[in-house]
């Protein structure tokens, strides 16, 4: 398999309209570059302690990133991506690719850790800022998850799902499937961190579900197979990442933050919430582009993966709901609101992920 890790293609298609825009992409271009050098760079904390100025340029352009995403009041979208395409590099060293070991030498590097604490210190505090805490601190966990789950399982559409449903072209489709490849292609894996430790019913469930995402250890069942089809049936790249710069920071965003929060156990309840949240609210997004699928007139492969989700994350986010978030309230009085927080981050930041996404499939669409 080629190299996921150190060789991506690189963007640099989007029109800038100043040459300031300009001047600041290419610097967070040329840092992005240098950091890549610096993961594949063997023994790579030894050599910084030689030689410091190795990556003193890419870290004067991460602290003018972070303080331009998450200190201003007028947030920079390109800083945002910068930062993000960065924490996702380094967290992605968590997963196993099937690729040249050696591109693991760093995977416990410490100056790699300083890099995304640094990041997720800023940007974690930026996303509580945007959520009423205190509030959902004094609120009845149990009843308030009940009727949450109850509204997103099959909410009013919304302008983006009437776009999708009745005006995407086959070109957005197929740059809906870019995007979604992204995460499409490694489905559920982050959840694997979570399984370990004492048994119980909570513990099942998940199992459970991990399992049903990865076709009960049958690789023809795998979801994330179906995906594939799906690509492959208009001759698309299936390999993961290999649209990788196709993706919003926001979808990017998605991600890092459920390796934040699979990764650090304090986070669970977080995690346990906004996974009952993705798993209730999916089918609603699912039957929005098989809706789109069906009336382009697209084969059953094109759209496969979308049937497949609608039935199984129904089923899926009752479990989440039943046995596992509303158990976890019980177990934990309370901390029990962080499920909460968890749920209500995770609706946040997908619905902010979904109108992204919508805009780069109509940009995609009026570049066609």
């Amino acid at each position: 398999m080629q190299s996921n890790l150190v060789i991506f293609p690189n963007a640099g298609a989007a029109k800038k309209s100043t040459q300031t825009e300009e001047g600041t992409i290419t610097k967070y271009d040329r840092a992005e570059e240098q950091f890549i050098e610096l993961l594949a760079m063997e023994d790579l904390d030894n050599q910084l302690d030689l030689k410091p100025a190795r990556a003193s340029e890419f870290e004067q352009t991460l602290s003018i990133a972070i303080h331009a995403a998450y200190k201003n009041d007028r947030s920079d979208e390109q800083a945002h991506r910068f930062l993000q395409r960065i924490l996702y590099r380094i967290n992605r060293l968590k997963l196993f690719w099937y690729d040249d070991l050696r591109h693991y030498t760093n995977e416990r590097s410490p100056y790699l850790y300083s890099c995304r604490d640094q990041i997720e210190a800023a940007w974690q505090k930026w996303e509580l800022a945007q959520i009423d805490v205190a509030a959902l601190q004094k609120l009845d966990v149990k009843e308030a998850l009940i009727e949450r789950a109850s509204a997103d399982l099959n909410p009013p559409l919304s302008e983006s799902s009437r776009y999708i449903r009745q005006e995407m072209t086959e070109v957005g489709y197929r740059h809906l499937l870019a995007i979604g490849s992204f995460d499409g292609l490694v489905e559920g894996s982050r959840l694997c961190y979570v399984l370990g430790g004492a048994a119980n019913e909570m513990q099942c469930t998940l199992v459970r579900v991990l399992l049903e995402e990865y076709g009960n250890g049958r690789l023809s069942r795998k979801h994330s197979t179906f995906f594939a089809q799906m690509l492959a049936e208009f001759g698309m790249n299936t390999e993961p990442e290999g649209y990788f710069d196709l993706v919003p920071w926001e979808v990017l965003a998605c991600a890092n933050h459920s390796f934040l929060t699979t990764d650090r156990k304090r986070y669970f309840l977080r995690y346990s919430g906004g996974l009952t949240y993705f798993e209730v609210a999916g089918p609603a997004a699912y039957r929005n582009y098989l809706a789109a699928a069906q009336r382009l007139g697209l084969s059953e492969a094109a759209m496969g993966y979308w049937e497949l989700h609608i039935k199984e994350d129904e089923r899926h986010g009752r479990w989440m709901l039943d046995d596992v978030a509303l158990p976890l309230a019980e177990r934990y009085p309370n901390d029990a609101w962080e499920l909460v927080l968890g749920y209500d981050q995770e609706k946040l930041m997908g619905d902010r992920a979904a109108a992204a996404v919508v805009r780069s499939i109509r940009e995609a669409e009026q570049a066609a």
